[in-house]
């Protein structure tokens, strides 16, 4: 059956809600809640969401030079090559345990972008904010507003208790996997499979504009040296930072290579903007590459890596061009929240955060 062709980007796509600034406080007045109480923990401010890193690793990306013209867009219009930092993370805004087995995610700052830039943003550079699955775990803003004060409430609560519960719920989510049932909301309590972050699919999970076009995107690990991780699993009772360790051990000797890969929307019905929970099946929208990642073997946490893109970068997916608008709620509400979090870790620690320059 052959593909829908691409539909194209137009502003009326996006439905506003009225409640929409409302809800952008209170998720807001949630962030304060957790950035306070680890303030007072660490002696710091850090992030309010993916707060412990990984990995801080630097690379380039190479735009390919035969991208079919519907995906020619914005960045990825020429073929070029762009210095990157990436940061791999684990979403809650407490610095946990890695035995608490939790969502993982990787942002990618590209370096030297030229272009029309989106409101606000500084710099010359284009984040991307990924995680490792398809959806987003709440579809709009108002149910991601109600889950992040109930999660801002267990902020810095009985980290020993979630331990033990995320092996409880990593062992129901491992019998479900079996055959074929893995739950979402499982994996977002302790469920995950704590797997190797480097053999991990990253998802950007909303939409975004794509030039003419509206898109998502994936980073999929290509080279062998990446592959050959698929399912291995970290063991956790080596360290609180055993995930950090082993990507450490691992970056020092790997060439990294992923595919930088586009998924066109294709039908207004199946593939929503404003619902961040429903997957755009690759059977009707599928991924094709326009770009490759490559890492060369690197110390993935040296100190000098850690104060530049751990302390001194924020990641946004409104840092970047207006050629890759965010779109949907879920985007619409990270414009304002991004912001408020940067800005109180940049007050509290009395360090600025700019977009680095080259």
């Amino acid at each position: 059956m052959p593909l829908s062709p691409p539909l194209s980007y137009s502003p009326d796509i996006e439905e506003i809600s009225d409640e929409e600034t409302a809800l952008v406080g209170q998720l807001n007045a949630s962030f304060d809640e957790i950035l306070q109480t680890t303030h007072q923990d660490y002696g710091k401010a850090v992030r309010a969401v993916h707060a412990k890193a990984h990995g801080l690793l630097s690379g380039t990306l190479m735009i390919a030079a035969d991208v079919p013209p519907e995906l020619a867009q914005g960045l990825f219009a020429m073929p070029g090559s762009y210095p990157v930092h990436i940061r791999l993370s684990t979403n809650p805004g407490d610095i946990l345990d890695d035995a608490v087995a939790l969502p993982r995610g990787l942002a990618m700052k590209v370096l030297n972008v030229e272009g029309g830039r989106l409101p606000g943003a500084e710099g010359s550079t284009q984040d991307f904010v990924m995680i490792n699955g398809p959806v987003f775990t709440t579809p709009d803003i108002k149910k991601f507003a109600g889950n992040l004060k109930i999660l801002a409430k267990t902020t810095d609560r009985a980290e020993g208790a979630k331990v033990a519960a995320s092996k409880i719920f990593q062992a129901i989510n491992g019998a479900l996997g079996a055959v074929g049932l893995e739950s979402t909301k499982l994996a977002g309590l302790g469920g995950a499979p704590q797997v190797d972050p480097l053999e991990e699919t990253y998802f950007s999970v909303t939409p975004f504009r794509y030039g003419s076009y509206v898109a998502k995107f994936r980073l999929r690990p290509l080279s062998r040296e990446l592959t050959d991780l698929t399912g291995k699993k970290v063991d956790t009772s080596l360290g609180k930072d055993a995930i950090r360790e082993t990507v450490r051990r691992e970056m020092a000797h790997i060439h990294g290579e992923w595919a930088f890969e586009v998924q066109l929307r294709r039908d207004a019905q199946s593939q929503p903007i404003e619902d961040a929970s429903v997957e755009w099946k690759e059977d009707e929208a599928p991924f094709v590459q326009v770009a490759t990642l490559l890492l060369q073997p690197q110390d993935s946490w040296s100190e000098a890596q850690v104060r530049a893109v751990d302390e001194g970068m924020r990641f946004s997916v409104w840092t970047g061009l207006a050629a890759h608008r965010p779109l949907g709620g879920i985007n619409r509400a990270r414009q304002d929240t991004y912001r408020h979090s940067a800005d109180f870790r940049a007050a509290t620690n009395g360090c600025p955060l700019h977009e680095p320059l080259a």
